[in-house]
Order: structure tokens, then sequence, then C-alpha cells
């Protein structure tokens, strides 16, 4: 039976010191942790499969009545649980308002190769994009539209990111992702026998036009420059969203959630 979590008081505590620090990608990368906030959150890891590494209870969360079964599920898995201020949760979420638990959870290392593409599957590619919400809300996108899952291609924002991970609202844990250079996306898109259909402003076609109910890679670029055109020269089509009006682009995040529900409609949502 569990004695109740271990209180720490001070921010000079090693376990306090790390965790303040995964919001850099150099410590992420040597840990290979990352942050969870919330209970939801943490709860949803746990249940996915995913390795929860340590458990941080606030002194105000700690009387909450779902705290002593989640501790509990954190302790079954062999995480360590502690409790601190509300000061020091709060140096560790980097905001005012914290979370009443924040988990530290274990990285997973997934390549290209290793993602399970089915013949009539559908995915996701994004080419270099730098930006943690975009990624993370992508990611959220996926999860609701039972895409297969998200291919991270070249230099890429880091998915473990704080930033990622809270506007990914817990779909980092059930959405499959794995980063890799081009060519290594372009083996294993050619293995897995699928077609790469890239949003673009050279494409000719609507997206609605365009037939995305085979095995499909919707490929989207950079927030800035796009796709570059040797990249887009290896794609199969390239597909135009309409629009009108002032603005001359759209978010990268809203993109991809056009691009991922048309194909979706295409499949009469299965």
């Amino acid at each position: 039976m569990s004695s109740g979590p271990e209180i720490i008081s001070s921010s000079s505590n090693p376990l306090i010191k790390m965790m303040r620090s995964l919001d850099r990608k150099k410590v992420r990368n040597e840990t290979g942790l990352f942050l969870a906030e919330g209970a939801r959150l943490v709860e949803q890891g746990l249940d996915a499969g995913w390795r929860l590494d340590s458990l941080v209870v606030s002194a105000s969360g700690a009387e909450r009545g779902y705290m002593p079964a989640l501790i509990a599920k954190a302790e079954t898995g062999g995480a360590r649980v502690i409790q601190v201020p509300d000061r020091l949760a709060s140096q560790i979420a980097r905001k005012d308002n914290p979370q009443a638990v924040i988990g530290a959870f274990k990285q997973r290392s997934q390549t290209i190769g290793e993602l399970p593409a089915e013949p009539a599957s559908l995915w996701i590619g994004l080419y270099e994009v730098r930006d943690p919400g975009n990624l993370g809300t992508i990611l959220r996108t996926a999860d609701c539209a039972g895409i297969s899952g998200v291919v991270l291609i070249n230099q890429c924002c880091d998915p473990y990111s704080v930033e990622a991970v809270r506007a990914s609202m817990g779909s980092i844990f059930d959405v499959h992702f794995a980063q890799g250079s081009f060519d290594q996306f372009e083996a294993w898109k050619v293995s897995a026998g699928l077609s790469v259909v890239a949003a673009s402003v050279n494409g000719s076609a609507r997206h609605t036009e365009t037939d995305m109910t085979g095995g499909t890679v919707i490929l989207m670029g950079n927030e800035q420059a796009g796709i570059p055109d040797e990249v887009e020269a290896r794609c199969d089509t390239l597909c135009l969203i309409p629009m009108r009006g002032g603005a001359d682009s759209l978010n990268l995040a809203q993109a991809t959630a056009i691009m991922t529900y048309e194909a979706w409609r295409q499949r009469d949502f299965k």
C-alpha cells in the first residue's frame, strides 16, 4: 500500500531542477523525458502504455477526489510520486496557474521505416515544420480524424516540447509519429505503396477534386517556405486549397485540417 507522495519543498532538489529544465530540448534529449500537464493527460498517457517516470502533485491539488486513484496508478507503473508547494509546480510548468499534476514521461523512439503502413492508410507528412503549436494541433487533428500517423521530415520542431504536448491535448499519446530524412520518407512510402498529395500554391486541381481514397500521404510544407521545388517534383499530385480575399495563405494547422477532413470525407468518414 502506498504511504503517500514524497514531500519536496526545495527548488534545489535534483528532481525538481531536472523537471524545471525539461523545457529545453537539450535536457529532453539527455534524459529522454518530456512533460505532460494535467490529470487527464497523465491518465491518458498511462492508459496508452507510456512509461511515467515521475509525477508531481501540487499542494493545492493533493486533496482532490481523483488524486488517490491517479497516484496509485502511477505508483503501480513504477513512477516516483512527489508533492510540492504550488510555487514549485509553477516553476516546473513555467506558468502562474499550473495544473494539479505534472508528469515526466519517457519518450518513444520510432523510425519512419517502422511506421505500420497499411495499403489504404492515410498519413500526414510534415516537411520541416518549425512551430510546435502547429505540430501539436496537427497531432490533435490526426487523432480526431483517425489518421494512421504523422511523418516528420527533415528538421522539424520537437514533438516533445512543452508547447507541442500542450497543443496536442493528449493526442501525442495516441498518434503514431516518427521523424527522419526525406530519403527515408521516400523509401518508406514506396515500400508501403503510398502516393503523396501535396498542398501547394503550384497545384492546379482543387483539393476537393484530388483523389485521396487510396493509400495516401498528405504532404504539408514549412510555415514560411512551403515545400521546395525539388520535393514537389517527387510528389504524385499537387493540389490547391481555394482562397479569396486579402489573405494569401492559411495557417499550417488550419490547412492541414482542411486537407485531412477532405480525405476523410472521401472515405465516407470511416
